[in-house]
């Protein structure tokens, strides 16, 4: 019996925690089964070209899209959005539009920018999910669970003011956990 009602699946960590691999493992299910599949991504984020690509080298084909706008369900039952934090605020409305057809929804991103903020359009989406995978990595300073993602400028923690879009990986990403999480300039509250 196919379901009438979508389903929306957020899939949320810090860097490092694993959401593009456990992305493609879940919608390699879909596969399994004949469901058909189309992923999305931002073009912001100009890394892998068209493919959605975990750290460990499992990868997907991707549409690179420029807007939310541009994001539809193309003649598929299930749905992917990779990277949702950098979207604008008419994704919700989007994933809104995709449930109401009937489609699966996945949608991947930081939960959090790297002052430790909630991230763009994330908490709204993890708010309507009716599942949430929040990922955790291992801290690279003290080795504990990882939940913040560190920018890391020149070697040292990157100040409160810097931009907050600012595609990377590795080379200016660390996972961290609380403790070692650090934002010089930080206002007081």
């Amino acid at each position: 019996m196919e379901c009438q009602v979508g389903r929306l699946h957020v899939i949320a960590g810090c860097m490092s925690s694993g959401k593009t691999g456990e992305l493609i493992r879940l919608l390699s299910r879909h596969a399994v089964v004949g469901d058909s599949v189309v992923v999305y991504k931002h073009n912001v984020d100009s890394r892998d070209g068209s493919k959605a690509r975990s750290r460990l080298g499992t990868e997907m084909e991707a549409r690179v899209v420029g807007s939310s706008a541009e994001i539809m369900a193309a003649g598929c039952r299930v749905v992917a959005i990779e990277e949702a934090q950098f979207f604008d605020e008419g994704l919700v409305d989007v994933v809104r539009r995709l449930l109401r057809d009937g489609n699966i929804v996945y949608a991947t991103g930081l939960n959090q920018d790297f002052r430790g903020e909630p991230f763009g359009v994330m908490p709204t989406l993890m708010a309507l999910a009716d599942d949430i995978s929040l990922l955790t990595a291992i801290c690279q300073k003290c080795h504990a669970a990882g939940t913040r993602t560190q920018r890391i400028v020149d070697g040292k923690p990157a100040p409160w003011d810097s931009p907050l879009i600012w595609v990377g990986g590795a080379d200016y990403y660390e996972a961290r956990c609380p403790d070692c999480h650090e934002v010089p300039g930080r206002p007081e509250v």
